[in-house]
């Protein structure tokens, strides 16, 4: 076939309507292919300029029929070329559209399923989803298993689960490798209810046979996050009975869990199983111990394990060094505290913002506001951003040794910088305010924190109320509780 000459396209939009020979025989061939599929090289031509103005041209809508007014853009063989030299997902679904509203084109199975695949590569799961919605279209199983991930990564569970049940309805299996995208986002989201709802059906389908450590280790953390740690523990022995073993997340996940219940003698029967399995506890495994401890205020204990590790040759991290300093603050050691920023510092490890405010923190509950200053200066001329959590610190505190003043300006020079106040910065101060009986400024900063859309605790909104009622503000009392009702909190607890 004799090639047309590339000024055609030129000449169908340019010449003059006395000159211009007819359209429907210019275009009549432009829409056969080659021996191979692919388009001759006419058609090619006109299909990559339909891609120029429809990339380039803001209202390409309201002309492109006039530009080709004798291309049959209802041909199902020009969108899925368009698709294919387009190569852009969104402007293909556009395209798609305009078809659909202004050219008669009616979309077989082949294009919708084309586009379909193209949004999901492209990680487009709400487009996807609308071609869902069309009547009658149904894509192809493998393309539904692409959209689950797709779905999965976008942590639009709920949506993946459904589209479960469509292949199960159409009698197709996704691998396992797919239900384990999707239980891990789960996971992610705090969906528990969903893992067990896959699980259900991954029990009721062919892939229960193929299920591996990895999927095991979901359920196990599934488990946990349930607060039923013996039961991941069940599960753990069942499989290791059968020849799996997880990776070393899982076990640390369950060492974690046992933690928190202060299950001890599980978490050294768990530490020997992965000894014994060749997956020797990692530096994270130890951090979940030392963490679990330190949170059950088991803190000397913490420190034990800590330099027995170092003893042994591992290396802590920053998040370990930095838990332990904590610990150590907590019981008033600030001096081995100390011992253990400049151990980490002269290991490389630098301390970060948080490190920085558990220091600060124990500097000021003990009243060394100089020292504490200093280092917050040394924080922020290390690069550190001026953020909440060390002038919480700060302001607690001065709060704490009833140099409210102070705290009031710490206070508003946070609100100068553009530093966020939360929860914790209100109700650190409200508190110290109600202590001193400054009740009209506790109210005007109460008012404010309200305002803000954040939630007192329950003891300041009841210590207040309190305290409107001791001096004789009733009706003030009366209109906070009321607040309170609406709002549906209930005060509890109370003040001293």
């Amino acid at each position: 076939m004799v090639r047309a000459p590339s000024s055609i396209i030129s000449f169908i939009r340019h010449s003059s309507p006395g000159a211009r020979l007819d359209p429907a025989g210019q275009l009549r061939n432009l829409t056969t292919e080659s021996k191979d599929g692919d388009c001759d090289g006419s058609y090619k031509d006109v299909i990559h300029e339909i891609c120029l103005i429809t990339r380039r041209r803001p209202r390409w809508e309201h002309t492109l029929l006039s530009e080709f007014p004798s291309l049959n853009f209802s041909d199902p063989r020009l969108f899925h070329s368009y698709m294919k030299h387009q190569n852009n997902a969104f402007l293909s679904l556009r395209f798609f559209h305009w078809l659909c509203s202004h050219c008669g084109f009616s979309p077989d199975h082949s294009s919708c399923n084309a586009l379909f695949d193209v949004l999901v590569d492209a990680k487009a799961c709400n487009a996807a989803k609308s071609l869902l919605d069309r009547d009658g279209f149904t894509p192809e199983p493998s393309s539904l298993e692409c959209y689950i991930q797709c779905l999965s990564r976008g942590e639009m569970v709920e949506e993946a689960v459904s589209v479960f049940c469509k292949l199960k309805n159409a009698g197709f299996c996704p691998s396992v490798a797919t239900w384990n995208v999707s239980l891990s986002a789960c996971l992610k989201t705090g969906r528990t209810d969903l893992v067990w709802t896959l699980y259900e059906q991954m029990m009721a389908s062919d892939v229960i046979a193929n299920i591996d450590a990895e999927t095991i280790g979901y359920l196990i953390q599934a488990y946990c996050d349930d607060n039923k740690v013996s039961n991941g523990y069940g599960l753990l022995r069942q499989i290791l009975e059968d020849g799996l073993c997880p990776d070393n997340i899982v076990f640390n996940t369950l060492i974690s869990g046992f933690c928190k219940e202060e299950e001890y003698a599980r978490v050294s029967e768990l530490l020997h199983i992965m000894i014994a399995k060749g997956h020797g506890p990692d530096i994270f495994t130890y951090q979940e111990i030392i963490n679990g401890l330190i949170k059950r205020s088991k803190n000397m204990e913490a420190f034990r394990i800590f330099n027995d590790l170092k003893d042994r040759g591992y290396f802590p991290d920053r998040v370990m060094y930095t838990t332990i300093i904590k610990g150590l603050c907590d019981m008033g050691f600030l001096g081995e505290a100390r011992k253990l920023w400049f151990e980490m510092i002269r290991k490389g490890l630098l301390p970060n913002e948080y490190t920085y405010s558990v220091m600060i923190s124990r500097y000021c509950r003990l009243g060394k506001f100089d020292a504490a200053r200093k280092l917050y200066k040394e924080m922020c001329d290390k690069g550190y951003e001026k953020t909440t959590v060390p002038c919480n610190a700060m302001i607690s505190g001065l709060c704490l040794h009833g140099r409210t003043d102070e705290a009031q300006r710490l206070f508003e020079e946070m609100s100068q910088k553009g530093i966020v106040c939360d929860i914790i910065t209100y109700n650190s101060l409200i508190r110290a305010l109600l202590k001193q009986g400054k009740l009209v400024e506790t109210t005007k900063l109460f008012r404010v924190l309200l305002a803000q859309g954040l939630e007192p605790s329950a003891s300041t909104f009841t210590a207040l109320i309190r305290r409107l009622c001791e001096v004789g503000d009733t009706q003030e009392a009366i209109r906070l509780w009321k607040d309170m009702v609406c709002r549906n909190w209930e005060p509890t607890g109370g003040y001293s």
